[in-house]
């Protein structure tokens, strides 16, 4: 594991950790990649609680219970559905905290979005925080550069509160 992805894992043990908090993530277009990093390391078990791959539009609505209305007015790849798909994701695991992500990784255009456009959310109680990034690289790159950023995002989210 590359030693930048390995810091910001064990940031994210540490805090959970210490705080003794719980986490959950429900990830589309990193396909398990947050969910991997997050058990790479030893300890996962003491706040790791559930990872999904809503990967389809079909689970994002029936599983994850985003709503059809924000899927039909923003897509699939949208900060309403990252936003929706965290929120979802902390109140069915009953989590203190949650991540998501859902975006383009490529080589096409989705719902008339470039290549490359992701969004990444983290949510707790009262408070749900998101992110837009527009990744160059190919898939495999965009995948581990959305992953981190969503792992950066969920450390403000905890170090906030």
């Amino acid at each position: 594991m590359k030693h930048e992805i390995l810091q910001r894992v064990a940031r994210v043990h540490e805090l959970f950790q210490n705080k003794g908090l719980t986490l959950s993530v429900a990830e589309s277009c990193t396909g398990g990649l947050v969910s991997h990093y997050i058990t790479s390391l030893p300890g996962a078990s003491a706040f790791f609680i559930s990872g999904i791959i809503a990967y389809s539009e079909v689970i994002k609505k029936d599983i994850l219970r985003v709503s059809p209305e924000t899927i039909l007015k923003y897509g699939v790849v949208s900060e309403d559905t990252a936003r929706e798909m965290a929120e979802k994701i902390r109140i069915l695991s009953k989590s203190d905290y949650a991540l998501s992500t859902t975006g383009n990784l490529g080589p096409d255009v989705l719902e008339g979005k470039e290549k490359g456009l992701i969004y990444i959310a983290a949510s707790r109680e009262g408070k749900t925080v998101s992110h837009e990034l527009k990744l160059k690289g190919d898939r495999e790159a965009n995948k581990e550069d959305a992953a981190l950023a969503a792992l950066r995002l969920l450390i403000e989210l905890v170090d906030l509160n």
